[in-house]
């Protein structure tokens, strides 16, 4: 049940960057959203981030005793991929709703578990996909749905970064590399502005000269989609921060750039060109935490599914495992042909001002 002032109370599971620097600040932005809880292997930070944001800290060894307290209604859960399924289950299972970071797992079997935890217990499972609530973005997909610029038939997308050689990320695998962890952004971008899902992958991956990352470092995608319409898109953990995407449909075609990112500063901004003209669309600085939080939130509380939900996320995870198998046969990899379903709506949009971010809380396991 919400708190007194009818507001969904959430526990927030690992306080690494993403809590502690979008999540914990975006709450406190909504209307319907407070934090109640915490859940950390590091005391420090336990103690800190408690008093923070006057919160009780519970240790990993302890989340069963949470589960039970009824301290919180919903979970935001943001342990490294591969452990996701461990929490979510059980939370799902106590009837707590939760709110899952991307991608939804490293394994198409962890996302059908928890997809059937939701299902038994009746609780919401929605996977942590902010630009399905972000105006600028659902600006794109309403644009392109209603047939702006007519059929869609080629989409390719740049989104790279540089990863430290300390972070996590650089040597934990291919299951926290740049294909699981940035591969979900221009990969659930398609499949919204298709609203169609990949049936053939192809992909080539290279290890940089000097790279430190354990994995494929940069890679390039390759989708085939119904009706003869392809995707393509480069990730890298070892080049400048770059963020676009390009569709091109029989009618013109749209320009984003940037379109994954958050924060201060990222303005979701679009280039449209419509028979030889070509107008530029800004749209406002907002806080995305803020917005899927209160998104998911109303679900909650006027009992409604969340569209982002868990086979959203499977869905995602399939061409991902696709991917990886790519890449390590050098052939081609076939899915199964889904139809299509309810991309991400207007009425989703939520728009809240950027949270000041307080300093960092360091840490030195990246499950804390």
């Amino acid at each position: 049940m919400p708190n007194a002032e009818g507001k969904i109370r959430y526990g927030v599971v690992a306080g690494g960057s993403i809590s502690q620097g979008a999540f914990m600040p975006g709450v406190g932005q909504t209307d319907n959203s407070v934090m109640t809880a915490l859940v950390t292997g590091d005391p420090q930070k336990a103690t800190k981030l408690a008093d923070r944001y006057g919160l009780k800290a519970y240790a990993y060894e302890d989340y069963a005793a949470l589960l039970a307290s009824g301290e919180v209604d919903a979970l935001y859960i943001a342990t490294p991929n591969f452990r996701h399924r461990e929490f979510v289950v059980p939370a799902l299972e106590a009837g707590i709703h939760v709110l899952l970071e991307k991608p939804m797992a490293t394994s198409e079997e962890d996302c059908q578990a928890m997809i059937a935890a939701a299902k038994r217990s009746g609780a919401k499972l929605m996977i942590a996909y902010r630009l399905h609530c972000e105006p600028g973005t659902l600006d794109i997909i309403g644009r392109v749905r209603a047939g702006d610029f007519g059929d869609p038939r080629l989409f390719t997308s740049t989104f790279t970064q540089t990863v430290k050689p300390t972070n996590h990320r650089a040597h934990s695998g291919f299951g926290a590399g740049p294909v699981p962890d940035m591969g979900p952004y221009p990969l659930n971008m398609v499949r919204q502005l298709f609203n169609a899902e990949p049936i053939e992958v192809s992909a080539i991956g290279v290890h940089s000269p000097g790279s430190a990352v354990d994995t494929w470092d940069t890679v390039t995608v390759s989708l085939r989609f119904p009706g003869e319409r392809l995707a393509q898109f480069t990730l890298s953990y070892c080049l400048p921060d770059s963020e676009r995407f390009q569709l091109l449909g029989t009618k013109g075609e749209i320009e984003g750039s940037p379109c994954f990112g958050y924060g201060e500063g990222v303005a979701i901004s679009y280039r449209a060109t419509v028979d030889g003209e070509t107008r530029e669309q800004v749209h406002p600085v907002v806080d995305q935490f803020a917005g899927e939080t209160a998104y998911f939130s109303d679900c909650i509380l006027q009992d409604r599914q969340p569209e982002p939900d868990g086979e959203e996320g499977w869905r995602d995870v399939r061409v991902v495992m696709a991917i990886e198998r790519a890449l390590q046969s050098g052939q081609p990899q076939r899915l199964e042909p889904l139809e299509s379903r309810r991309t991400a709506q207007r009425e989703q949009r939520r728009e809240f001002p950027l949270a000041q971010v307080p300093p960092f809380i360091d840490t030195e396991s990246p499950t804390q």
